[in-house]
């Protein structure tokens, strides 16, 4: 880290949750090259989500010393997003309460987005979902947002919500999700889900309920419908398919909501709590495949666990924002979000009930 990120200061994690700060140019916390050579030679990443970071940092809370160099671990290997917010006069107000919203992203370039965060614009945001974590700390709700859906993009016009990252980078995504459900963003991250496949190895494999059989054209492997134990290179295979499905994209954002299931499920038990050794590996293999904006800091990350330390996998809920099927506009397929469903959805996030929220059955 250089001298400056050294210097202390006496704002306190708490109040860093809900401050946003420009950051400097996309270069990793612990100076690692930038350059497109370097860049090159790391290796291709695909991206996901940062609950199970959390996860971690909350099963390391109750032992003396850990979530210290656990921090350390995360503010060494993970990379700034500069500027990851739109104008302060555009955005919602900040929430009275102490809830949070957590903005993740993933780019489909299969590229190395954390080391190069600019280089994601012009691309198209491949994974967007909005966790929110209540003000009572007493679970995490979790909602995916189909990247085909059909939304109004600030300045732009109607497109599909995956558009607005190549249209105005990280801070027309943060606006367009806001705007969507009327609610703050908080803090930002961008996941390269390569770094779970790391983390599925250091649990020893994640086991999961498959809701359908299929063959992978990703590795050519059927994969059983039922219960199912993956090793990382299989749960990447497991998440990334589409093509095989009649529904597309419906059933991906199932398996990937499989997955993340089996995932918080295998972090989240006393086998793993209690194994400083296999906390630390978790955040080690996730680490240099995460970005965040430049005040999602070490600090509040470590201040988040242990807030969460008392929640377990039967306390996350995971959904997708309802839809009533798809339709065509300007001749591309498109999902429409369902508007009565929506509303509900930005009263609970006002009122505090979000965690609560149940969706009805997707459209078949």
């Amino acid at each position: 880290m250089d001298n400056s990120a050294a210097q202390p200061h006496t704002e306190s994690p708490q109040a860093e949750l809900r401050r946003d700060r420009s950051g400097r140019r996309p270069t990793s916390r612990r100076g690692r090259s930038t350059s497109p050579e370097a860049v090159a030679r790391r290796r291709r990443r695909r991206p996901w989500f940062i609950s199970g970071l959390i996860a971690a940092f909350a099963g390391l809370a109750v032992l003396i010393g850990y979530p210290l160099y656990l921090a350390a671990v995360f503010e060494n290997q993970t990379t700034d997003i500069p500027d990851a917010f739109p104008d302060e006069r555009l955005r919602p107000a900040v929430s009275e309460d102490e809830s949070v919203n957590v903005l993740l992203l993933g780019s489909d370039t299969r590229g190395a987005v954390g080391q190069d965060v600019d280089s994601i614009r012009g691309q198209r945001s491949d994974t967007i979902l909005l966790v929110h974590i209540p003000a009572d700390r007493s679970g995490i709700a979790v909602m995916s947002i189909m990247r085909d859906s059909w939304v109004e993009i600030p300045g732009e016009g109607e497109n599909k919500v995956n558009a607005a990252l190549s249209l105005g980078g990280v801070p027309l995504v943060v606006q367009t999700v806001e705007q969507l459900v009327e609610a703050r963003i908080d803090r930002v991250a961008i996941i390269d889900f390569e770094g779970f496949g790391g983390m599925t190895d250091a649990l020893g494999g994640v086991t999961l309920t498959n809701s359908q059989g299929f063959r992978s054209s990703v590795d050519g492997r059927f994969y059983e419908e039922g219960p199912l134990t993956l090793n990382g290179d299989q749960a990447l295979a497991f998440v990334r398919e589409r093509q095989a499905f009649r529904n597309g994209d419906y059933q991906r954002v199932v398996n990937q909501q499989a997955f993340l299931s089996g995932l918080m499920s295998g972090i989240l038990n006393a086998e793993t709590l209690t194994d400083p050794a296999r906390i630390t590996g978790l955040v080690t293999e996730v680490s240099p495949y995460v970005s965040v904006d430049s005040g999602f800091s070490a600090a509040v990350v470590a201040s988040l666990g242990v807030e969460l330390r008392n929640v377990r996998a039967d306390d996350v809920t995971m959904f997708t924002l309802p839809t009533t099927g798809t339709g065509t506009r300007r001749a591309q397929s498109v999902v429409l979000i369902d508007e009565v469903q929506l509303d509900i959805i930005r009263t609970s996030l006002r009122d505090g009930t979000f965690l609560s929220y149940e969706p009805p059955p997707p459209p078949l």
